[in-house]
């Protein structure tokens, strides 16, 4: 259960960290933090959750890099369901502490997004579909690679966190345009059920879009990480 809750208040860092910096500070009034800020502080979220509970659930924060794990051979299956129920519960309780926030100021809009994921009219920079899934694939795909890599035995020791808060932060960089960024099913279930309407229906792709994208990461790392001695 203390694997559980670490993931639980560790996912509820990351929505609360991450989105929140969306919803509140991106495009503050002269001294907005920009797609900059946002991106630095979803990594570090992880980078800071990675030191406060990976000695205790792993700190996987995410149902993608959960399955991405144990496709690669670093967690037992029987532990998958109550990890993602975990996260996916966390994730939601920190939208709704987010919402409570960000409805107190006059105007809000939920309806705005509420940086909520999406593709076509959706997306940040209008991106179509199949851009949104190759973006989420690769960029998930890629976080799984750093994860599994830093985290290996023959890695460096103790440097693991940065290297993935950095990965992450990386793929807000790249990927906010075109999706808001996802790579995380739990992170964008978070934020959909306070917007609905679009978001639930466009939800679907990142679920599916990460979780490809980590078991292809897995896949990957197990072929060039394995011993060839």
């Amino acid at each position: 259960m203390k694997q559980y809750g670490a993931e639980f208040f560790g996912t509820f860092w990351l929505v609360l960290g991450g989105c929140g910096s969306a919803v509140l500070s991106a495009a503050f009034p002269e001294v907005g933090i920009g797609l900059l800020g946002v991106a630095c502080a979803f990594g570090l979220t992880v980078l800071t959750m990675a030191f406060a509970i990976g000695h205790i659930s792993g700190c996987h924060l995410n149902p993608a890099v959960s399955i991405g794990l144990w496709a690669g051979g670093r967690f037992p299956a029987d532990k998958l369901l109550p990890y993602i129920a975990a996260q996916v519960l966390g994730g939601i309780v920190a939208g709704g502490v987010l919402y409570l926030i960000a409805s107190g100021k006059v105007g809000f809009d939920v309806s705005a997004g509420f940086a909520s994921n999406g593709y076509g009219e959706h997306s940040p920079g209008g991106y179509s579909l199949l851009s949104a899934l190759v973006t989420e694939v690769v960029m998930t795909m890629m976080f799984l690679l750093v994860i599994l890599g830093a985290t290996d035995a023959r890695a460096p020791q103790g440097f693991a966190p940065i290297a993935i808060g950095l990965c992450l932060t990386l793929i807000h960089l790249i990927s906010i345009p075109v999706t808001n960024t996802s790579v995380n099913p739990a992170r964008s279930t978070a934020v959909a059920i306070f917007v609905g309407d679009w978001a639930i229906v466009q939800l679907w792709l990142f679920w599916l879009a990460p979780i490809a994208g980590a078991v292809a990461g897995a896949a990957i790392y197990r072929f060039l990480g394995s011993d060839q001695s």
